[in-house]
């Protein structure tokens, strides 16, 4: 929409990058604050946080390469980024750095007893941090709709011309906002222990279906009837599920009894 608009040598895309980190990292604070969680784990989880941005955003173009791939049968590396593919990326080097350097910074296996707390406060500030991302591909005019005539067009420059687009970089921003202040209510007001869950389920519904309005080439999943992001919506729901009766079953009892070994 507005890709060559720049502002200290940074493009609106990448402002809106920023700006969601920070957001993300004051709401994690908010969140660690009121769940009572020590500066310490604050400060372990938040170093942690770093290495994955990093290596997610290596995951998320490796992904949007491969699905080039299956595509076109020619690997080529930056031809893009996928969201999924970051998020994949970044959630696996993070819980690996914080579990294995934890295990030996924690004697009083506090990482473990308030892990879900730190999920919590980890998956919110993914949201939001997304929610601005959004609103950066509107900006770069990447992630857009089908052509349409309908008063919701925007004008989007893709493949050489200014055309209508449907603005589902937009719906999305607005879909992930939403989605952020209610699952915020339910942790800091209810004590909701579901919220990774949730987020997993709800927004891979949200995607999977949204993906019927895309029209920017994305590559291939590798079956003909899914595009790569509504495979992984796919997959990521049926984890949030199981995520559910994981911590209900399994993770509730090892957090109860890391706390019982911090009391003695």
């Amino acid at each position: 929409m507005l890709p060559d608009i720049e502002f200290l040598h940074l493009d609106l895309y990448g402002w809106m990058i920023v700006a969601g980190i920070v957001a993300a990292m004051v709401v994690a604070r908010l969140i660690y604050r009121r769940i009572g969680l020590s500066d310490k784990l604050f400060a372990f989880a938040l170093l942690t946080a770093l290495p994955s941005i990093l290596l997610g955003y290596l995951c998320a173009v490796l992904f949007q390469s491969f699905y080039s791939y299956l595509e076109t049968g020619v690997f080529r590396w930056g031809v893009g980024a996928t969201f999924y593919g970051g998020l994949i990326g970044a959630c696996a080097v993070y819980l690996s750095v914080y579990f294995g350097v934890g295990h030996f910074l924690f004697r009083d296996r506090e990482h473990i007893e308030k892990f879900n707390g730190v999920l919590t406060a980890a998956i919110l500030g993914v949201i939001l941090a997304h929610a601005f991302g959004r609103i950066g591909c509107l900006f770069a005019g990447c992630c857009y709709g089908a052509r349409t005539d309908s008063p919701i067009g925007i004008r989007m420059f893709v493949d050489g011309e200014w055309q209508r687009r449907v603005p589902i970089q937009l719906f999305e921003a607005l879909f992930l906002f939403a989605l952020f202040g209610v699952l915020l209510v339910l942790t800091l007001a209810k004590k909701f222990e579901y919220t990774a869950s949730a987020y997993l389920i709800v927004y891979g519904i949200w995607r999977f279906f949204i993906e019927f309005a895309r029209d920017d080439d994305r590559g291939s999943s590798g079956i003909s009837f899914l595009s790569p992001s509504q495979l992984t919506s796919v997959i990521l729901v049926l984890l949030g599920v199981g995520l559910i009766f994981l911590y209900t079953c399994v993770l509730k009892n090892v957090f109860a009894r890391a706390g019982k070994h911090e009391e003695t």
